[in-house]
C-alpha cells in the first residue's frame, strides 16, 4: 500500500492512536565508592551529550538529516497527491460513475456503500502507486533503510491493501449509515464512530494485524524474558509471555512496543533489538513501552486525538456544505448522504489534519517523553537510553532545531532524549560506577 494512500486511510480510518535489571558493577577497593567518585567529578550534562552525538560519523549523520528532513516535503507532497487524485475523481465523475455501479449491482444501501468503498480504495491505491513505490521503496533502498527486494515489499503493500479494504468497510458503511440516519447532526456521532473505531483498531492490532506483516513466536531465551517480565509484574503489567518478531525481514529498525487491550495485550520488541542491542539497551527500551502501558497513553491518547477527532469533524461538516452548493450538481453528488461524496470529504479532512500536523505531533511527542522519563526511573539505564537513542538517530535527525522539532516530530529529538537521560544520570550518581564514569570523563576530554 503505498505512502499517498496510507495517509488517506489515516484520515478516514485513524487506524491507531498509537515504544531490564540493573547492571551497575561494584567498585574495587582500591577506588572510591560510585557516589563519592560522582561527587568528585560531577557530570557535565551538555558535554556528556556531545560525546554521544558525536559518535556517529559525519557521513552517516549527514545521511540520516537528509533522509529526515526530505520527510518534511514528502507530507507536503503526500497532502498534494492525495488532494489531486481525489479531486480528478469528482472533475471527471470517476466518483458518480462507482456509485451508480454500486446502486446498479444491488438496492441494499449498506452494500451500495461497501462496493463503491472496494472501487474506491482500488483506484485510489493504483492512481497513487507511483508516488508510494518512490517512498516507500526506492528512496528507502537510497539510504539503505530497506531490506526488502521489490517482490517481498509489494506483497505487504498488497497485504496492506486487502487490510484497508477490510477495516475501511467497517468504518465506512457504519458511518454512511449514521449520515442517512442524523442528518444535520451527523458528524457529532460520526466523530464518536470514528474514535470507537480507533480503540477497536488497537485492540485488534496485535492479535488480527500485525501478524499478517510479520511473524511472531514468543520469545525463548530467558536471559532476556525474564528480566523484562521481572520489570513487567514490578510495574503492575499482567504479561505472562515476551513476544518476538521478524522486522529484520522488512529493516534493521530496532522496536519495541506493549500494545493492545485485556486478552490481546502483548509486549513485543523485535528481533533487531535482539541482534543489535546490549541487555540493558533492551531493557530500558521496554522500559519506555511500559510506561506507555502504566501511564495509560493507550487511553488518554483516545481522549486528546478525540478532541482533534471532533473539531475535524465540524471543519468536515462546513466544507463539505460549502462545496456540495457550489460544485455538487456539476461533479453528479446528491448531497452529504450520497456516498459518491467520499472523495471530497478526503480533501476537506487531508487539509484539517494537514494544517493540525503540529498539534498532533506534540501530543504524540509529550507522550513519548514522558515514556522516556518512566523507562529511565524502571530500568535505570542512562547511558543504555542514550545508545539506543543513537541507534533510532540513523533514520531520525539527531539535533533538530525548537521550531522543527515541534512542527515535525512525533518523538523528541535525539539530543532531547539524550540530554534526559544525562540529566537522570547526573541526578543518579549512585547509577555510575567509577570505571563508567572514568570511561566518560575520557571520552569527553
Amino acid at each position: 500500500m503505498t505512502r499517498a494512500v496510507r495517509f488517506v486511510l489515516g484520515i478516514l480510518l485513524l487506524s491507531a492512536v498509537s515504544a531490564f535489571g540493573q547492571t551497575s558493577a561494584t567498585a574495587a577497593a582500591v577506588s572510591p565508592p560510585p557516589n563519592q567518585a560522582a561527587a568528585a567529578q560531577p557530570l557535565d550534562i551538555k558535554a556528556a551529550v556531545d560525546t554521544y552525538l558525536a559518535k556517529m560519523p559525519a557521513a552517516q549523520r549527514a545521511r540520516s538529516d537528509a533522509y529526515f528532513e526530505g520527510g518534511y516535503w514528502l507530507i507536503l507532497w503526500d497532502f498534494l497527491c492525495t488532494v489531486i487524485v481525489m479531486w480528478l475523481l469528482l472533475r471527471f465523475r470517476w466518483s458518480a460513475r462507482m456509485r451508480n455501479l454500486a446502486e446498479h449491482l444491488t438496492r441494499f444501501r449498506p452494500l451500495q456503500t461497501l462496493l463503491y468503498w472496494i472501487q474506491f480504495i482500488v483506484v485510489a491505491s493504483v492512481l497513487t502507486f507511483p508516488l508510494g513505490v518512490y517512498e516507500g521503496y526506492f528512496r528507502e533502498h537510497k539510504y539503505n533503510l530497506l531490506n526488502q527486494t521489490f517482490g517481498p515489499w509489494m506483497r505487504d503493500q498488497l497485504v496492506g491493501l486487502m487490510a484497508s479494504i477490510v477495516l475501511g468497510a467497517i468504518l465506512v458503511v457504519p458511518l454512511f449509515g449514521l449520515v442517512r440516519r442524523l442528518g444535520k447532526s451527523w458528524w457529532v456521532w460520526g466523530a464518536v464512530l470514528m474514535i470507537v473505531f480507533a480503540a477497536f483498531v488497537s485492540l485488534i492490532a496485535p492479535v488480527y494485524i500485525s501478524p499478517l506483516f510479520n511473524k511472531y513466536k514468543k520469545l525463548e531465551d530467558a536471559r532476556i524474558k525474564d528480566p523484562i517480565l521481572s520489570m513487567a509484574r514490578a510495574n503492575g503489567i499482567p504479561a505472562t509471555d515476551v513476544y518476538e518478531f521478524d522486522a529484520s525481514r522488512q529493516s534493521n529498525r530496532v522496536s519495541a512496543n506493549v500494545s493492545g487491550f485485556a486478552n490481546t495485550q502483548r509486549i513485543s520488541l523485535n528481533d533487531n533489538l535482539l541482534k543489535r542491542c546490549t541487555l540493558p539497551e533492551i531493557q530500558t527500551t521496554m522500559g519506555h513501552e511500559m510506561g506507555h502501558y502504566v501511564l495509560n497513553h493507550e487511553y488518554k491518547g483516545l481522549v486528546m486525538i478525540g478532541v482533534v477527532i471532533v473539531i475535524g469533524f465540524a471543519f468536515l461538516n462546513w466544507g463539505l456544505n460549502s462545496s456540495l452548493a457550489r460544485w455538487g450538481e456539476k461533479w453528479e453528488i446528491r448531497g452529504i448522504t450520497d456516498v459518491a461524496v467520499l472523495p471530497l470529504a478526503v480533501i476537506w479532512f487531508s487539509l484539517f489534519f494537514f494544517l493540525v500536523t503540529p498539534v498532533t505531533n506534540s501530543i504524540s511527542r509529550t507522550m513519548e517523553f514522558e515514556a522516556d522519563m518512566y523507562g529511565l526511573n524502571a530500568a535505570r539505564q542512562p547511558d543504555a537510553e542514550a545508545n539506543v537513542d543513537m541507534l533510532l538517530g540513523e533514520y531520525r535527525k539527531l539535533d533538530p532545531g525548537p521550531v522543527e522539532e515541534f512542527v515535525f516530530y512525533d518523538h523528541p529529538g535525539g539530543r532531547t532524549r539524550i540530554t534526559a537521560a544525562m540529566r537522570w544520570k547526573a541526578e543518579h550518581p549512585e547509577s555510575v560506577n567509577a570505571e563508567e564514569m572514568a570511561r566518560l570523563m575520557f571520552e569527553m576530554k
